[in-house]
Parts: structure tokens; sequence; C-alpha cells
């Protein structure tokens, strides 16, 4: 076991991780020149189009040094704020972490919030300065900002250039160094840690652990605590780019379990597999159960695809365990689910993934956050759905979720970025200067007002140079109110919101402007109307496709035309009664993106 040691890599977006990954495999051999393409570890092509990473991917490394042969387990793991959880779960499989910090950008927001979390697991950090080859690399400012954050030595910090594969060698001898081997008991009960999972269409579900104490071997017969459930392990091995088969795998290492699970349930990730006949005393803490952010619903554009759509939600959620739902019924889009995410690029990845990899049209309202409301017979209750929401009459008030923001940005943003949090319904809590020429502003907001464009506002307005992390903090007292779009008196229930009273009148305004230009003409005149409760706030209206009944009129009385166009007019109005109004998709999408 001391030759083995167990690592991930945590950072901001695009400060590197994939492409230090990249050099690690080349330097170990694990990667033959022929496989080698950039972003080797993003699997996905959504990550690769993208160029992010989604998903932390774990993988094994044979690496030698004076005359000993070294066993490296790595995660690399997200570095987006949206999939924080994928980071909370590598961080518990491991006992070291080398944060990377781009010598251009300095620290940002992502890299203090994942840095604390691997802090209170008590990994051993190795800070690693990336991008020194560039030309306004500022490394020795940067550097100073790290001693101030880790309060490291200067000497501590590595650095390197992942493109060029400077510094790697220096990487992998802190590795072996500083980083402790895992610690364990191979003579001790089997206990395993799941920290991930996914699904193959012939194997069934694969789950990947880490083993803390014990071993296990091919044929040997397991049970996983939480569940219950027992099951023969088949096949056993170790991830390298393809799966590895062995026999047996004992205390420290990190591998794959295949026993022939066919349904989703049975796995959850944080459970521990033991042995039916020597189970450990306890399970092992695993992670806390993820606290979605924002919710939203999503349908089948056909309705006999529901129990498909609940199959593919049930397999991305085995890869994807930050994803939860619960089944919804809606007046206008029938049976679906109620999706909570941990943040709109979440959502979106989500809906994409179900377009490409299991093939299902959706569609997806708008997104909101949950809600506790206090009835007047004094019980409350947590609504995510607007048309949850009981009886104007019954409710005392509602609370709406409150979040701890910190942007860290250059100095000349301050003002711009400070006007953005103000107008969201912020609150300024805190402003420290990191240096002479970086801030870190902490404002206290509402959820609801970061969900729909927040982050590319803050991005535009800081020319891409500000950083954003948050966490909940409280629920607090809010004016709110339910606005409802109503197209020919209709309410379409997907298009509710739940919203500041103070920015219900052009928030309806620009939903009915929106919806007027997406909304086809037909046969009839639509009226598209914003209301809150009983009271109308905005109207437009979609004029009807009229055929010209007057054209063969020319010449003679007047009273032959208007006989004509009063005919029209009965027409029409018997349509309007019975005619009804689809919505595109792109209308639900629209709104998303209204500003």
């Amino acid at each position: 076991m001391k030759n083995i040691r167990n690592f991930c890599i945590i950072a901001h977006i695009d400060h590197g991780k994939s492409t230090l990954a990249d050099r690690l495999l080349q330097l170990t051999s694990t990667l033959d020149e022929r496989d080698y393409k950039d972003q080797v570890l993003d699997s996905m092509d959504l990550e690769r189009e993208r160029g992010i990473t989604i998903k932390s991917h774990a993988i094994q490394m044979q690496y030698e040094q004076d005359g000993e042969l070294y066993t490296l387990n790595l995660i690399d793991t997200p570095g987006h704020v949206d999939f924080s959880y994928e980071v909370s779960r590598s961080i518990a499989a491991c006992e070291g972490a080398l944060l990377v910090i781009d010598a251009t950008q300095g620290i940002q927001a992502q890299t203090i919030s994942n840095l604390y979390m691997a802090i209170e697991h008590d990994l051993e950090i190795i800070p690693v300065l990336n991008k020194i080859d560039l030309d306004n690399a500022m490394i020795e400012e940067v550097k100073d900002h790290i001693v101030e954050l880790i309060g490291c030595d200067r000497e501590d910090i590595i650095e390197a250039s992942a493109k060029t594969g400077y510094g790697v060698d220096k990487i992998f001898r802190a590795i072996l160094k500083r980083i402790p081997h895992p610690k364990g008991d191979p003579k001790a009960p089997l206990q395993a840690l799941i920290f991930d999972s996914i699904y193959n269409s012939f194997r069934g579900i694969i789950a990947y652990f880490r083993i803390f104490n014990g071993e296990i071997s091919k044929g040997d017969l397991v049970k996983f605590v939480n569940i219950g459930k027992k099951y023969e392990a088949d096949e056993i091995g170790v991830l390298k780019l393809a799966m590895i088969k062995k026999d047996k795998l004992s205390a420290g290492n990190v591998g794959y379990i295949i026993s022939g699970i066919k349904t989703s349930k049975e796995v959850k990730v944080g459970d521990t597999i033991t042995h039916v006949e020597n189970p450990c005393d306890k399970a092992i803490a695993g992670f806390e159960d993820v606290k979605p952010m924002v919710f939203a619903g999503i349908y089948p554009v056909d309705a006999d695809d529901y129990e498909e759509l609940r199959n593919s939600l049930e397999k991305l959620q085995l890869n994807d365990a930050s994803l939860t739902f619960i089944p919804e019924s809606s007046a206008a889009l029938g049976f679906g689910f109620r999706c909570g995410f941990l943040g709109l690029l979440h959502m979106e990845i989500i809906q994409e993934r179900l377009d490409r990899e299991y093939d299902m049209n959706v569609i997806t309202t708008v997104p909101n956050v949950s809600y506790h409301v206090h009835q007047k017979d004094g019980s409350i209750t947590e609504v995510h759905n607007p048309s949850g929401l009981p009886d104007q009459k019954y409710i005392v008030h509602i609370e709406e979720p409150y979040i701890i923001a910190q942007v860290i940005t250059k100095d000349d943003f301050v003002g711009p970025i400070m006007n953005l949090c103000i107008d969201k319904r912020g609150a300024l809590k805190n402003q420290v200067y990191l240096s002479s020429k970086r801030v870190e502003i902490t404002f206290e907001m509402p959820l609801a007002e970061i969900v729909f464009d927040f982050y590319d506002k803050l991005k535009s307005l800081s020319r891409g140079y500000a950083s954003f992390d948050y966490h909940q903090s409280s629920y607090k007292k809010a004016n709110l109110v339910k606005l409802d779009i109503l197209l020919n008196g209709e309410s379409v229930d997907a298009l509710s919101t739940l919203i500041h009273r103070d920015n219900a009148y052009t928030f309806g305004r620009r939903m009915c402007e929106k919806l007027k230009e997406l909304i086809p003409r037909q046969q009839f005149d639509v009226a598209i109307q914003a209301a809150i409760s009983s009271k109308i706030i905005a109207r437009e209206t979609v004029k009807a496709m009229r055929k010209d009944v007057t054209a063969k009129c020319y010449g003679g009385d007047i009273t032959r035309k208007r006989k004509l166009l009063e005919k029209q007019k009965k027409g029409k109005k018997r349509m309007r009664q019975v005619g009804n109004v689809e919505v595109p998709q792109q209308a639900f999408l629209a709104i998303l993106k209204l500003d």
C-alpha cells in the first residue's frame, strides 16, 4: 500500500486541469501516441465541443522512481460551479489534491471554494502555477496570493506549463513525496466507498469504488450497506483508458465492480460495499445529499414517451448523482418530471444529454427555485412550482432562499458589478482587496435573481475577468406574486412564474412582447395577457390571418361588403371559442433568454 497515491486535480474552469492530466498520462506511458488526443479524459462529445469538464474521470497510472514502481490513481474534476458535487465526491476518494492556478488570471472564486472543500477533508494540497510560458503570466504576484491563501512556503509552489510539459516531472516527485499513502487494513472486513457509476446497456450498472479497508476478489458475495441488496462480484478491475480485469483488489485501491445490476435504484453514490459473510461495523460517512438550487419541469413532447423519459432520467442520474427528479403533471403539458439542478448550465447540459444519448425530445419549463409558503393554519409548505401555490387567501407570507455570493474581479469593474448586484436585490456584505488590483466582493442576494442571466451579465460586464461562487444561506420573507400568462383567456401553467412584485410589470410586459413574435398567426385573433391573480397587467394581440372576402365586390353598394365582413366576423368569433393555440418549444426557451 505504501506505493499507492490517490489524488485529484482541482481548479477554476479553464485553468488547465484536463491539459495537465493529458501530460501526466503521456509521461507515465498510460497513453499510446496513436490514442492521444487533447482532453483525452473528457469522453463526452459535449465536453469536447464546449471545452469544459462535466464529469470527473478516474484513471490509474504506473510511475517508476528510483527503481520502485508506484501506482497513481488520478481523478480529473470539473471546474464550473454547477458541477461542484462531482468535485466533492472525488475529494472523498483521495488523500491529496493538485491545486492548479492559472498564472495569467490568478486565484478565482471556484478555486477558493474547491480548496476549502479539500482542506475540510484533510487533503494534502500541492499548489501548481500553470501557464508560466505565456507572455502575460504574473508569476511573482500570483505566488504571493497563493502563499497568503494556503500559508505554504514559496518553494512549495511548482511552476509548470501543462501545454509544453515543463515542470511535470517536479509534479510527480511532489506527489510521491508529499501526498501520504492510503491508510487502511487489508485484513479488516471489506469497506469500499462508491464514488461514481455508469450504465452500460450490455453489462448493466458499473460502480466505481475506493477501498478503505479489506480486500475484494472476483466472485465474492458482496452487499451494498444502505440498500441491503446482495450481489456476486462478476468482474472487478482497475480503470485505465479501458477497464483492466483483476482477480483481487486490496485496501487503498480504486477500481470498478460489475455484478449484473439492471435497476438504477439499487446503486447509490456514497453507499458502502462490504462482504456478506464478514460485514464491516458501519458504513463509510459518504457525502451529504446534494441540494438542488434550480427547479424546472421536463416533459416529453409526445405523451407516449413518459416511461421512456423516466428510464432515461434514471440512467442519467446514475452518471450524475446531483440530478434529482419527481413526477408531476401539468394541465398544458400532460405528465412529466419536476427536476432539480445545481444551476442553469447543469440544466442545459442535462437537456442536451437527454437529446444526444437517449434521443428524447423534451420541453423544459421556466426554471425557478423552491419557496417556503406560510399558511394561515400555521403549516409551512415547500413550493417548487407556481401551480402548486395555495390560494392567495390562505397565505400569510412567502419566504425565498437567499445566497451568499462571492465575486472576485479586477478593481476596474467594481462599480458596474455592484450596480448589477444591487439591481438584483443584493445587499453588500463585505469588500476585501486581495491585492492592489484584485477585489473580493461578498453579497447577500435572492437565489431567484441569479437563476436566469446573472452569470452571463457578470461575465460581459467584467470582460470575462470576474469569477463567481455562491452557497445557500437562509430563507427570508419576500413580497412575491404569481404571474400568469393567458392565451385567449386560458392560463398556460408552464409559463407561470413566481416573481418579486416590483419586477412583475416589466417582466410580464416583456414576456407578452416576446410571445407575440413567437406564436404563429392563427385564423383568429390570439390575445396574450399577463395577469397577477385576476388583474391583467399587460396585453398583446397576434392578429388573425384573414381571407379577403370582399375581393369579388367591386363597385356597388357598401352594404354588400359590410354583409360579407359581418359574416366573416361571426365565423372568426365561433372559431375563437373552439380553436386552441399551440405554444412552440422556442417560446419556452426564449423566456429563459429574455433581456
